[in-house]
C-alpha cells in the first residue's frame, strides 16, 4: 500500500467543493473547524460509559521496569551548529518548548532499525515532514510530547514509528495481555486510517494491531483483544466498553497516543479519556496531538503528561492549510442549490475530479446527495446514521473514483484520507 507522507500529495485530486466556501448559508452549513463547547458534539451520548470502571491503585502495584529511550543521535545531527539548527527550524515553522534534541533532516539521521528503514524506503518518501523531523528524536528518547500541527502534517508516522521501536524492546505479548501501545482517536474513520499505517509498518517485525470502534460488531474486535495484539487503535467509547466487560486491560500499556485531542474534547470524550488514563501505569510515555491548543487541551496535558516537550508547527491557532487553495463565495440562502450546481459544472468542464461537499445535518446530506443524483451527478453520502459497512462501501468507491462526489457531515471533516 502506498502512503502519502503528510501533505506530500495528501489531498491531490480532491476538490472540497472546488475549495470554495459558500457564505450566507444559514443553519444548513457551517465552518467545518468552528470549535464547540466540550460535550456539545452529537449531544454527547457517551456520558454514562465507564461508571463501573474502577481506577487502578497503582501505588499498591510493583511496576516492572521497562525501557523507553532508544534514540541514538546521528553524527550529522550532533555536529550541526546552533545557527544551522535554528535556520532549519525557522524554515520548517518548528517551535519547541522544553528540552529537545536537534531535529533530523533526513530519514537516515533518525537511526531507525532496519525493519523500519526498509519500509520507509519502500514507501518512497523523500524527506521527513516538520513534525517528524523534530518529533522522532523526542519520541524515540522516551519523553512525553505535545505536538501541535495541522491535519495532514505527517503526525501518524511521527508517533507510529517510535511506537514500533518501543514495542520491539518489550517482552512479547501473550494471550489475554492488553496492548503495549494504545492510540486513541475521535472517529472510526481516523482510527481505521491509523491502523492502515500500523499494519503496513508493523508487519515486517510481526507486530499485530487491531482497530476498535462503535458501529461495528463487537465479536471480531473482542477476539482480537483476547488473542493479544501489540497495538490497539480505539475510539474512547468502545474501548471503555471492552474495559468494563474485562475483554481487555491496559496493564501492559507503556506507550499512549492521544490523536486529535482537541477533537475528542469537542466530542465530549474527556470523561472517558480520564477513565482510560486511570487504567494505565503512571510512568507510561504519552504523546498528545492536536490541531489547536485551547485551554481544555492544555489542562489535559498538564494533568497527564509529566515534563513534556511541546512542538508547534506553525501557528497555535487552527488556520487554513496553505497547500489548499481557498476561495470564498458569498451567496443568499435561496441561491445555494443553484450555486452548488454551477460550481460542479465548473469543476467538470474538463474532467470531474473527486469533490467533497460538507453539510451540517444528516437530513441535508441525504437531500443534497439525492438531489445531485436526480440531476445526473455521481454522488454518494456518509453521516453518523450510516452503518459501518455502508460507510466503508461509500468511502471505498469514492477513493477508487467510482463515485466522484461525496456529501458528508463533519464526521468526516478531519482525518478523511482519499489519496
Amino acid at each position: 500500500m502506498k502512503f502519502n507522507n503528510g501533505n506530500n500529495g495528501y489531498t491531490k485530486g480532491i476538490n472540497a467543493a472546488a475549495g470554495r466556501n459558500l457564505r450566507g448559508v444559514g443553519n444548513d452549513s457551517k465552518a467545518i473547524n468552528g470549535r464547540r463547547k466540550p460535550g456539545e458534539f452529537l449531544n454527547n451520548n457517551n456520558s454514562g460509559l465507564g461508571r463501573t470502571l474502577k481506577a487502578v491503585s497503582w501505588e499498591s502495584h510493583e511496576l516492572t521496569p521497562f525501557k523507553k529511550d532508544f534514540y541514538i543521535p546521528h553524527n550529522n545531527v550532533i555536529n550541526r551548529s546552533f545557527v544551522e539548527v535554528d535556520k532549519y527550524r525557522e524554515s520548517k515553522d518548528i517551535l519547541v518548548k522544553g528540552a529537545a534534541d536537534n531535529p533530523i533532516q533526513y530519514f537516515e539521521e533518525a537511526n531507525f532499525p532496519d525493519y523500519v528503514m526498509n519500509t520507509i524506503k519502500k514507501a518512497g518518501f523523500d524527506f521527513p515532514t516538520s513534525i517528524q523531523a523534530q518529533g522522532w528524536p523526542i519520541a524515540l528518547s522516551g519523553k512525553n510530547m505535545v505536538g501541535i500541527a495541522q491535519t495532514g502534517s505527517g503526525k501518524t508516522l511521527a508517533y507510529m514509528l517510535p511506537a514500533i521501536v518501543h514495542i520491539k524492546h518489550q517482552p512479547r505479548i501473550s494471550r489475554g495481555d492488553g496492548p503495549i501501545a494504545l492510540v486513541l482517536a475521535p472517529t472510526r474513520e481516523l482510527a481505521q486510517q491509523i491502523q492502515q499505517v500500523a499494519r503496513e509498518f508493523g508487519a515486517p517485525c510481526n507486530q499485530r494491531s487491531t482497530c476498535i470502534f462503535g458501529g461495528a460488531p463487537k465479536g471480531p474486535q473482542a477476539r482480537d483483544l483476547e488473542r493479544g495484539v501489540e497495538i490497539v487503535i480505539a475510539t474512547p467509547g468502545r474501548l471503555i466498553d471492552f474495559l468494563e466487560k474485562g475483554t481487555t486491560n491496559l496493564k501492559r500499556c507503556t506507550y499512549l497516543v492521544l490523536d486529535e485531542a482537541d477533537r475528542m474534547l469537542d466530542m465530549g470524550f474527556e470523561p472517558q479519556i480520564r477513565k482510560i488514563m486511570e487504567q494505565i501505569r503512571p510512568d507510561r510515555q504519552v504523546l498528545m496531538w492536536s490541531a489547536t491548543w485551547p485551554r481544555e487541551v492544555q489542562a489535559l496535558a498538564k494533568d497527564f503528561l509529566r515534563d513534556y516537550v511541546q512542538v508547534n508547527i506553525g501557528s497555535l491557532e487552527l488556520t487554513a492549510n496553505h497547500n489548499i487553495q481557498q476561495i470564498v463565495e458569498v451567496c443568499e440562502e435561496s441561491d445555494k442549490q443553484q450555486k452548488l450546481q454551477t460550481l460542479l459544472e465548473e469543476i467538470g468542464t474538463s474532467k470531474l475530479e473527486r469533490t467533497i461537499i460538507f453539510v451540517e445535518t444528516k437530513r441535508k446530506v441525504e437531500a443534497i446527495a439525492n438531489g445531485l443524483k436526480r440531476l445526473g451527478w455521481p454522488a454518494v453520502c456518509i453521516h453518523g446514521d450510516k452503518s459501518q459497512n455502508e460507510r466503508d462501501y461509500v468511502l471505498r468507491d469514492f477513493r477508487k473514483g467510482k463515485s466522484l462526489i461525496l456529501v458528508a457531515t463533519d464526521v468526516a471533516a478531519r482525518g478523511l484520507e482519499a489519496p
